[in-house]
This record gives structure tokens, sequence and C-alpha cells, in this order.
């Protein structure tokens, strides 16, 4: 079932509730038949190196600067769902001027539900101490964006992709029907 756009209103997706993130904002785009933007993923694309690598390779500097290059064209965009890390969210003024474009929903989850869902996702790996603090580590900075003026948060413990994904369509059309955003 596709759902009309209720308005021009941009959906903004951040937060962690387990891997593949990208994923249900492809889902809620599809759902509400909306273009998809992912935010890090263009970075990437633009960089032709991940995340990790960019700050490796040039450096912490670079990667800010490429941030503020996407945001500064994702902020363009009319009735899309974005997709962007907390940390890349709250860097220089992306906060504001994202939240001036629609809502922005942080996705969060118990930390015992995201480890559980890590362990399925990294196998044997999760085992490995390093790579949970590592994991750990980018849910904090993911969920650096809660409690932030004007950032709903969607608990999403006890749901499955497809329950998130419509849970995330009914707040954006209720938020945009009662011009809570602003």
């Amino acid at each position: 079932m596709v759902f009309l756009p209720a308005s021009d209103r941009n959906l903004i997706l951040t937060g962690y509730t387990g891997p593949n993130q990208p994923a249900i904002g492809r889902q809620v785009a599809e759902v509400l038949g909306l273009p998809f933007v992912n935010v890090e993923g263009q970075i990437e694309d633009r960089a032709g190196n991940s995340i990790e690598e960019i700050k490796t390779l040039y450096g912490e500097s670079r990667l800010k600067t490429l941030e503020s290059d996407v945001v500064h064209e994702a902020v363009l965009y009319r009735g899309a769902v974005i997709r962007i890390s907390g940390q890349t969210l709250l860097h220089g003024d992306h906060l504001e001027r994202l939240r001036a474009t629609g809502p922005i929903i942080c996705l969060v989850a118990a930390v015992d539900a995201v480890l559980q869902r890590l362990h399925l996702a990294l196998g044997a790996r999760y085992h490995n101490p390093d790579e949970r603090a590592l994991a750990l580590g980018n849910l904090k900075r993911e969920w650096s964006a809660r409690k932030r003026e004007g950032v709903y948060e969607l608990d999403a413990t006890y749901m499955n992709t497809d329950q998130v994904v419509a849970n995330i369509v009914v707040l954006w059309q209720e938020l945009v029907a009662v011009g809570e955003v602003r």
C-alpha cells in the first residue's frame, strides 16, 4: 500500500535500533512514495570511500566538509525521506537547517534489544569485545540527537521492521497534519 504524501515537508530519520538503518528509510520512502536521500551514502559515493576511510585517508576536516556539502543539498529537497546519522545531524547548524524542512524522528530501542540485533548481525564477531565496544560507541553517537528540541523519538524495541516503518509513517503524517513542524 502506498500513501499519498501529506505535504512537501521532509521526513528526517536518525537514531539507531540495529544494523542496516538505511533500509528502514528506503522502505518508509517507498510506502510514502517519496524520494529517499541517504546522507552518509551520498558522502561515501562522493568520496569513493567509506566514512571511516575518509577519516583515515583525508582527516576529520575533509569529512566535515563533505557532510556540510551533502546536508546543504539535502535541505533543498521537498517531500523526501532523509536518513542522517546522529553525529552528522548535530554538526554545525545541520539540526536547525533540517528541522526547518520537516520533522526529525529519532529511532531508539532498549540497549539489550540493540545488542541482540547486533549479535544476530555480527555473528561470531559479536563476541569480540572490540567489535562490541565499537558498536556501542556508534550507538551512543547515533542517539546523541535524543531529547533535542524538535526531535521526536520512536521506541522500536519490540517492533519488527514492518512495524517500525508503519509507525514512522503514522508519526510523520500526524506531525505534518497538526502542523507541529515549524
